[in-house]
């Protein structure tokens, strides 16, 4: 039953203002055949009602009430403090699981020890056969992406369990073991990019990854800071950066600001061509903060320098592959900035 005494699965959930989407998330769960697992859920200091609903409607989820929005990273931490379970589940409150998912998650799980992160198959809310990742790419200059986004799952041939590099943690299980040698989510990076971090972290420490591809989950894609708000860009600048800071092999990260360089460029041609996030940018209304919010981001990335090369520094000493090995990893799952800012004709 869900809340079992002694739960090998603790589902993280964060919730900020969701309320309209709960019911959905959470009824999905009830509905798993796995059915030996809890659910913690963080608020992030809603005021839409999302506690009443929770207290009436759903009074099985432990539920860890914040004052404050302290975003992805440490509201994951909050409810990761709180998890029983040996293997802990990150989902988005805007989505809806099937089935299986769960079930299908921890077999897989189980059957690799050293796989420590276990990717789901995230498709498009309204139509499951458009995929919106399976598993994740990254680009030169520490951008990603989910791989395969808007490619229709119909028209791939993937085996039940697929080599990746690290996933989405939008629906995605870490082994506790994993965790205890490279820790959570850093606060610092607040939202976007954190499971990127960590991915590298895991992947350095010598964990693999693969992707369940049965473990089937519908997503509403950026319902929490919009498509492309100022506050999104301004994140995802910053963490880019930090990201490259804290786990590139050196060589890669010497490169990343040519590469950012090159991707500016390939952004401007987007916007020209008004095509993928380009389009997004003309029709944003907010052409100004976008382009401040990314100077900013910049901005505060360098501030943030010596706070994250004390942490490389830490990362590299219990790091178990080489940075030749780093690099042939990322280079095999290697982003275009053309895959990373257009979607496919």
């Amino acid at each position: 039953m869900i809340g079992h005494d002694s739960p090998r699965v603790s589902v993280v959930i964060l919730n900020w203002n969701g309320v309209a989407h709960l019911p959905t998330c959470l009824d999905a769960l009830v509905a798993q055949t796995l059915c030996e697992f809890e659910v913690v859920l963080v608020d992030n200091g809603s005021r839409d009602g999302s506690l009443e609903l929770l207290r009436s409607d759903y009074p099985w989820v432990r539920v860890v009430a914040l004052a404050a929005n302290t975003g992805f990273a440490t509201g994951n931490n909050r409810g990761f403090a709180k998890a029983r379970g040996d293997y802990i589940v990150t989902l988005n409150n805007d989505t809806r699981v099937e089935p299986d998912w769960l079930d299908t998650l921890v077999k897989v799980a189980d059957a690799r020890p050293r796989a420590g992160m276990v990717a789901s198959r995230v498709c498009s809310f309204s139509d499951p056969d458009v995929i919106d990742s399976i598993g994740m790419g990254i680009c030169r200059d520490g951008m990603s992406r989910g791989r395969f986004r808007n490619r229709l799952w119909s028209g791939l041939a993937m085996r039940e369990v697929e080599e990746i590099l690290f996933p989405s943690a939008c629906a995605a299980l870490y082994k506790r073991a994993m965790i205890a040698e490279t820790g959570f989510f850093d606060d610092d990076f607040f939202a976007y990019a954190e499971d990127v971090d960590l991915g590298l972290r895991g992947r350095l420490a010598g964990w693999e990854a693969v992707a369940a591809t049965k473990a089937v989950v519908r997503h509403r894609y950026s319902q929490t800071c919009g498509s492309l708000s100022p506050f999104k860009l301004y994140l995802v600048e910053r963490n880019h950066y930090w990201v490259g800071v804290k786990n590139l092999p050196l060589g890669t990260l010497l490169a990343v600001p040519f590469f950012t360089l090159v991707r500016y460029l390939e952004q401007a041609r987007s916007v020209v061509a008004s095509r993928g996030t380009g389009g997004e940018f003309l029709a944003s209304g907010s052409r100004g903060a976008a382009i401040r919010a990314i100077g900013k981001g910049t901005i505060d990335a360098i501030a943030g320098l010596p706070r994250m090369l004390r942490k490389r520094r830490q990362i590299m000493r219990g790091r178990q592959i080489s940075d030749s090995e780093m690099g042939r990893l990322l280079e095999s799952y290697q982003l275009s900035f053309r895959e990373l800012l257009d979607d496919p004709g």
